[in-house]
Protein backbone atom coordinates (compact mmCIF):
# COMPACT_ATOMS: atom_id res chain seq x y z
CA UNK A 1 0.00 0.00 0.00
CA UNK A 2 1.26 3.36 -0.90
CA UNK A 3 1.43 6.19 1.53
CA UNK A 4 -0.81 8.10 -0.29
CA UNK A 5 -3.27 5.02 0.36
CA UNK A 6 -2.84 4.74 4.08
CA UNK A 7 -2.90 8.57 4.36
CA UNK A 8 -6.49 7.98 2.78
CA UNK A 9 -7.61 4.77 5.05
CA UNK A 10 -6.62 7.08 8.10
CA UNK A 11 -8.96 10.08 6.73
CA UNK A 12 -11.83 7.09 6.61
CA UNK A 13 -11.56 6.19 10.34
CA UNK A 14 -10.59 9.30 11.93
CA UNK A 15 -12.67 12.38 10.01
CA UNK A 16 -15.50 13.16 10.90
CA UNK A 17 -18.52 11.44 8.84
CA UNK A 18 -19.57 15.11 7.57
CA UNK A 19 -15.39 16.14 6.72
CA UNK A 20 -14.79 15.82 2.70
CA UNK A 21 -12.38 12.84 2.43
CA UNK A 22 -9.83 12.63 -0.63
CA UNK A 23 -10.55 9.43 -2.06
CA UNK A 24 -14.09 10.58 -2.37
CA UNK A 25 -13.18 13.59 -4.23
CA UNK A 26 -15.43 14.59 -7.33
CA UNK A 27 -11.94 14.89 -9.07
CA UNK A 28 -9.81 17.18 -11.58
CA UNK A 29 -10.37 18.75 -15.24
CA UNK A 30 -8.12 16.79 -16.61
CA UNK A 31 -7.99 13.57 -15.29
CA UNK A 32 -4.07 12.74 -13.68
CA UNK A 33 -2.24 9.55 -12.46
CA UNK A 34 -2.33 9.93 -8.52
CA UNK A 35 0.85 11.12 -6.46
CA UNK A 36 2.32 7.50 -4.70
CA UNK A 37 2.51 10.18 -1.76
CA UNK A 38 0.03 13.14 -1.18
CA UNK A 39 -3.11 12.63 -1.08
CA UNK A 40 -5.37 15.35 -3.96
CA UNK A 41 -5.77 18.04 -1.66
CA UNK A 42 -2.12 17.73 -0.18
CA UNK A 43 -1.04 18.10 -4.02
CA UNK A 44 -3.59 20.71 -4.47
CA UNK A 45 -1.89 22.82 -1.73
CA UNK A 46 1.18 22.41 -2.68
CA UNK A 47 0.56 23.73 -6.47
CA UNK A 48 -1.14 26.78 -4.97
CA UNK A 49 2.47 27.80 -2.29
CA UNK A 50 4.79 27.31 -5.82
CA UNK A 51 2.49 29.48 -7.98
CA UNK A 52 3.49 32.82 -8.88
CA UNK A 53 0.02 34.37 -8.44
CA UNK A 54 0.64 33.08 -4.70
CA UNK A 55 4.48 34.79 -4.21
CA UNK A 56 2.96 38.32 -5.49
CA UNK A 57 0.33 38.39 -2.77
CA UNK A 58 2.97 39.52 -0.46
CA UNK A 59 3.31 42.90 -2.53
CA UNK A 60 -0.76 43.71 -2.54
CA UNK A 61 -2.27 45.70 -0.12
CA UNK A 62 -4.49 44.19 2.34
CA UNK A 63 -5.84 47.92 4.19
CA UNK A 64 -2.77 50.18 4.35
CA UNK A 65 -1.85 51.00 0.72
CA UNK A 66 1.96 50.83 0.90
CA UNK A 67 2.62 51.24 4.79
CA UNK A 68 6.06 52.89 5.88
CA UNK A 69 6.11 50.13 8.76
CA UNK A 70 7.22 46.63 8.65
CA UNK A 71 4.34 45.15 10.76
CA UNK A 72 1.12 45.72 8.72
CA UNK A 73 -0.85 42.56 7.22
CA UNK A 74 -0.53 42.84 3.13
CA UNK A 75 -2.71 40.13 1.44
CA UNK A 76 -0.46 37.35 1.78
CA UNK A 77 0.07 37.66 5.61
CA UNK A 78 -3.91 37.55 5.45
CA UNK A 79 -3.77 34.34 3.50
CA UNK A 80 -1.55 32.76 6.45
CA UNK A 81 -3.65 34.18 9.51
CA UNK A 82 -6.63 32.85 7.47
CA UNK A 83 -5.28 29.42 6.82
CA UNK A 84 -3.90 29.30 10.41
CA UNK A 85 -7.48 30.05 11.77
CA UNK A 86 -9.11 27.51 9.43
CA UNK A 87 -6.86 24.76 9.64
CA UNK A 88 -7.40 25.17 14.17
CA UNK A 89 -11.07 24.91 13.58
CA UNK A 90 -10.76 21.60 11.04
CA UNK A 91 -8.50 20.01 13.35
CA UNK A 92 -10.77 20.59 16.13
CA UNK A 93 -14.14 19.27 14.14
CA UNK A 94 -12.03 16.20 12.50
CA UNK A 95 -12.33 17.74 9.19
CA UNK A 96 -10.22 17.61 6.66
CA UNK A 97 -7.45 19.73 6.91
CA UNK A 98 -5.27 19.65 4.15
CA UNK A 99 -8.50 20.70 2.31
CA UNK A 100 -8.52 23.50 4.21
CA UNK A 101 -5.65 24.62 3.87
CA UNK A 102 -5.60 24.55 0.40
CA UNK A 103 -8.68 26.59 0.20
CA UNK A 104 -7.58 28.74 2.65
CA UNK A 105 -4.03 29.34 0.21
CA UNK A 106 -5.88 30.21 -2.41
CA UNK A 107 -8.62 31.96 -1.31
CA UNK A 108 -7.73 35.46 -2.24
CA UNK A 109 -5.39 34.47 -5.51
CA UNK A 110 -7.23 37.43 -7.65
CA UNK A 111 -6.85 39.75 -5.69
CA UNK A 112 -6.04 43.00 -7.57
CA UNK A 113 -3.39 45.78 -6.45
CA UNK A 114 -4.46 48.33 -3.66
CA UNK A 115 -6.89 46.33 -2.38
CA UNK A 116 -10.65 46.36 -2.90
CA UNK A 117 -9.62 49.58 -3.91
CA UNK A 118 -8.45 48.20 -7.02
CA UNK A 119 -11.03 45.97 -7.46
CA UNK A 120 -14.42 48.40 -6.98
CA UNK A 121 -12.25 50.61 -10.38
CA UNK A 122 -12.03 47.21 -12.37
CA UNK A 123 -15.86 46.68 -11.12
CA UNK A 124 -16.69 49.67 -12.86
CA UNK A 125 -14.98 49.81 -15.86
CA UNK A 126 -14.80 46.00 -16.79
CA UNK A 127 -17.55 44.95 -18.90
CA UNK A 128 -19.69 42.43 -16.68
CA UNK A 129 -18.07 43.70 -13.80
CA UNK A 130 -15.11 42.24 -11.45
CA UNK A 131 -14.96 40.15 -8.31
CA UNK A 132 -11.99 39.05 -6.89
CA UNK A 133 -13.19 35.73 -5.87
CA UNK A 134 -14.53 34.65 -9.57
CA UNK A 135 -10.86 35.88 -10.65
CA UNK A 136 -9.11 34.08 -8.29
CA UNK A 137 -11.05 30.46 -9.49
CA UNK A 138 -9.98 32.23 -12.94
CA UNK A 139 -6.39 31.98 -11.68
CA UNK A 140 -6.48 28.36 -10.98
CA UNK A 141 -7.98 27.18 -13.43
CA UNK A 142 -6.47 29.38 -16.64
CA UNK A 143 -4.09 32.01 -16.11
CA UNK A 144 -1.53 30.18 -13.71
CA UNK A 145 0.78 28.62 -16.15
CA UNK A 146 -0.92 29.17 -18.80
CA UNK A 147 -3.17 26.22 -18.29
CA UNK A 148 -4.42 26.37 -14.90
CA UNK A 149 -3.22 24.41 -11.98
CA UNK A 150 -5.89 21.64 -12.67
CA UNK A 151 -7.09 21.57 -8.84
CA UNK A 152 -9.74 19.44 -7.38
CA UNK A 153 -13.45 20.33 -7.91
CA UNK A 154 -13.58 20.90 -3.81
CA UNK A 155 -10.80 23.52 -3.47
CA UNK A 156 -12.03 25.20 -6.70
CA UNK A 157 -15.83 25.48 -5.31
CA UNK A 158 -13.89 26.70 -2.18
CA UNK A 159 -12.16 29.43 -3.85
CA UNK A 160 -15.07 30.62 -5.65
CA UNK A 161 -17.34 30.67 -2.74
CA UNK A 162 -15.28 32.01 0.09
CA UNK A 163 -17.28 35.34 -0.38
CA UNK A 164 -21.02 36.12 -2.04
CA UNK A 165 -24.35 34.67 -1.71
CA UNK A 166 -23.67 31.28 -2.16
CA UNK A 167 -22.14 28.28 0.62
CA UNK A 168 -19.35 26.54 0.19
CA UNK A 169 -20.36 22.81 -0.62
CA UNK A 170 -18.04 21.54 1.66
CA UNK A 171 -17.65 22.12 5.42
CA UNK A 172 -14.26 23.11 4.44
CA UNK A 173 -14.85 25.42 2.41
CA UNK A 174 -17.21 27.05 4.78
CA UNK A 175 -14.70 27.13 7.37
CA UNK A 176 -12.51 29.21 5.10
CA UNK A 177 -15.36 31.31 4.81
CA UNK A 178 -15.57 32.13 8.63
CA UNK A 179 -12.18 32.04 9.30
CA UNK A 180 -11.55 34.68 6.46
CA UNK A 181 -13.77 37.50 8.23
CA UNK A 182 -12.38 36.23 11.65
CA UNK A 183 -9.00 36.86 10.36
CA UNK A 184 -9.63 40.33 8.59
CA UNK A 185 -11.57 42.23 11.47
CA UNK A 186 -8.94 41.30 13.77
CA UNK A 187 -6.23 41.86 12.16
CA UNK A 188 -7.22 45.11 10.56
CA UNK A 189 -8.67 46.32 14.13
CA UNK A 190 -4.91 45.35 14.95
CA UNK A 191 -3.21 47.65 12.25
CA UNK A 192 -5.69 50.28 12.90
CA UNK A 193 -4.12 50.72 16.16
CA UNK A 194 -0.77 50.51 15.64
CA UNK A 195 -1.26 53.40 13.07
CA UNK A 196 -3.06 55.47 14.97
CA UNK A 197 -6.40 55.44 13.28
CA UNK A 198 -7.89 53.91 16.22
CA UNK A 199 -7.50 53.86 20.06
CA UNK A 200 -9.43 51.13 21.76
CA UNK A 201 -11.30 53.29 24.11
CA UNK A 202 -12.64 53.86 20.55
CA UNK A 203 -13.89 50.51 19.95
CA UNK A 204 -17.34 50.05 21.85
CA UNK A 205 -17.11 48.46 24.86
CA UNK A 206 -20.01 46.26 24.69
CA UNK A 207 -18.42 44.59 21.72
CA UNK A 208 -15.11 44.09 23.46
CA UNK A 209 -16.83 43.11 26.63
CA UNK A 210 -18.08 40.01 24.56
CA UNK A 211 -15.17 39.31 22.31
CA UNK A 212 -12.28 40.00 24.29
CA UNK A 213 -10.01 43.36 24.64
CA UNK A 214 -7.00 42.09 23.15
CA UNK A 215 -6.62 40.60 19.82
CA UNK A 216 -5.42 36.94 20.89
CA UNK A 217 -8.99 37.14 23.07
CA UNK A 218 -10.97 38.02 20.26
CA UNK A 219 -9.45 35.62 18.05
CA UNK A 220 -9.99 32.91 20.84
CA UNK A 221 -13.35 33.78 21.07
CA UNK A 222 -14.66 33.47 17.46
CA UNK A 223 -12.81 30.27 16.79
CA UNK A 224 -13.76 28.81 19.86
CA UNK A 225 -17.77 29.63 18.92
CA UNK A 226 -17.24 28.24 15.69
CA UNK A 227 -16.15 25.08 16.68
CA UNK A 228 -19.02 24.87 19.70
CA UNK A 229 -21.69 26.08 17.62
CA UNK A 230 -20.71 23.81 15.07
CA UNK A 231 -19.31 20.55 16.59
CA UNK A 232 -21.67 17.16 14.85
CA UNK A 233 -23.31 19.27 12.40
CA UNK A 234 -23.75 19.78 8.67
CA UNK A 235 -23.01 23.42 8.46
CA UNK A 236 -20.64 25.75 9.68
CA UNK A 237 -21.98 28.89 12.06
CA UNK A 238 -21.06 31.30 14.33
CA UNK A 239 -23.65 31.54 17.51
CA UNK A 240 -26.52 34.24 17.53
CA UNK A 241 -24.40 35.89 20.38
CA UNK A 242 -21.33 35.94 18.69
CA UNK A 243 -22.24 36.77 15.04
CA UNK A 244 -23.99 40.01 16.00
CA UNK A 245 -21.00 40.93 17.63
CA UNK A 246 -18.82 39.66 15.10
CA UNK A 247 -20.88 42.05 12.52
CA UNK A 248 -21.18 45.08 15.01
CA UNK A 249 -17.44 45.14 15.05
CA UNK A 250 -17.20 44.86 10.75
CA UNK A 251 -19.72 47.59 10.56
CA UNK A 252 -17.79 49.49 13.55
CA UNK A 253 -14.27 49.47 10.79
CA UNK A 254 -16.26 50.15 7.74
CA UNK A 255 -17.31 53.46 9.74
CA UNK A 256 -13.73 53.84 11.02
CA UNK A 257 -11.47 52.23 9.20
CA UNK A 258 -12.45 51.15 5.94
CA UNK A 259 -13.83 54.39 4.20
CA UNK A 260 -12.53 57.81 4.35
CA UNK A 261 -10.30 57.31 7.52
CA UNK A 262 -6.51 58.40 7.05
CA UNK A 263 -5.42 54.57 6.43
CA UNK A 264 -7.61 55.75 3.16
CA UNK A 265 -6.40 58.69 2.09
CA UNK A 266 -4.00 57.48 -0.68
CA UNK A 267 -6.74 55.69 -1.93
CA UNK A 268 -7.87 57.95 -5.01
CA UNK A 269 -4.80 57.99 -6.40
CA UNK A 270 -4.37 54.06 -6.17
CA UNK A 271 -7.33 53.94 -7.65
CA UNK A 272 -6.66 56.48 -10.47
CA UNK A 273 -3.37 54.30 -11.18
CA UNK A 274 -5.62 50.96 -11.63
CA UNK A 275 -7.94 53.08 -13.68
CA UNK A 276 -5.50 54.49 -16.07
CA UNK A 277 -3.57 51.76 -16.49
CA UNK A 278 -6.58 49.36 -17.45
CA UNK A 279 -7.53 52.35 -20.26
CA UNK A 280 -3.94 52.69 -21.52
CA UNK A 281 -3.89 48.80 -22.01
CA UNK A 282 -6.76 49.15 -23.88
CA UNK A 283 -5.84 51.62 -26.38
CA UNK A 284 -2.03 49.95 -26.10
CA UNK A 285 -2.20 46.46 -26.42
CA UNK A 286 0.35 45.95 -28.29
CA UNK A 287 2.28 47.25 -24.04
CA UNK A 288 0.57 43.75 -22.95
CA UNK A 289 3.23 41.41 -21.56
CA UNK A 290 1.15 38.50 -22.11
CA UNK A 291 1.09 35.23 -24.18
CA UNK A 292 -1.02 35.94 -27.45
CA UNK A 293 -4.72 35.45 -26.97
CA UNK A 294 -7.95 34.83 -28.83
CA UNK A 295 -9.98 35.54 -25.56
CA UNK A 296 -11.41 39.75 -25.76
CA UNK A 297 -8.87 41.91 -25.78
CA UNK A 298 -10.77 43.62 -22.32
CA UNK A 299 -10.75 40.06 -20.97
CA UNK A 300 -6.54 40.33 -21.34
CA UNK A 301 -6.32 43.30 -19.82
CA UNK A 302 -8.15 42.74 -16.82
CA UNK A 303 -6.31 39.49 -16.23
CA UNK A 304 -2.81 41.71 -16.37
CA UNK A 305 -4.13 44.59 -14.49
CA UNK A 306 -6.02 42.83 -11.42
CA UNK A 307 -2.73 40.42 -11.37
CA UNK A 308 -0.32 43.34 -10.56
CA UNK A 309 1.45 43.65 -7.42
CA UNK A 310 0.98 47.65 -5.80
CA UNK A 311 5.25 47.98 -6.92
CA UNK A 312 4.70 46.69 -10.42
CA UNK A 313 1.31 48.88 -10.76
CA UNK A 314 2.85 52.17 -9.82
CA UNK A 315 6.26 51.41 -11.93
CA UNK A 316 4.00 50.96 -15.17
CA UNK A 317 2.52 54.03 -14.12
CA UNK A 318 5.37 56.02 -13.84
CA UNK A 319 6.42 54.12 -17.16
CA UNK A 320 3.89 55.63 -18.92
CA UNK A 321 2.58 58.55 -18.00
CA UNK A 322 5.35 60.09 -15.58
CA UNK A 323 7.90 62.44 -17.68
CA UNK A 324 10.90 61.16 -16.72
CA UNK A 325 13.95 63.98 -15.48
CA UNK A 326 15.79 65.68 -18.07
CA UNK A 327 19.47 66.41 -18.01
CA UNK A 328 21.75 68.36 -20.44
CA UNK A 329 24.12 66.08 -23.13
CA UNK A 330 27.17 66.72 -21.73
CA UNK A 331 30.79 66.11 -24.74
Amino acid sequence: MEIREMTEELEEKLLSPHAAKSRQSRGRSQEEEPCPVRTAFQRDRDRIIHSKAFRRLQGKTQVFIIPMGDHYRNRLTHTLEVAQIARAIAKALRLNEDLTEAIALGHDLGHTPFGHAGERVLDRLHPGGFRHNEQSLRVVEVLEQGKGLNLTWEVRDGILKHTGPERPATLEGQVVRLSDRVAYINHDLDDALRGGILRLEDVPADLLSVLGWTHSQRINTLVRDIIVTSWGKPEISFSPPIQAAAEALRQFLFDRVYIGSLAKKEEAKAMGVVESLYRYYLENPEALEMPPSDQPLTTTVLDYVSGMTDRFALLKFREYFLPEPWSPITE
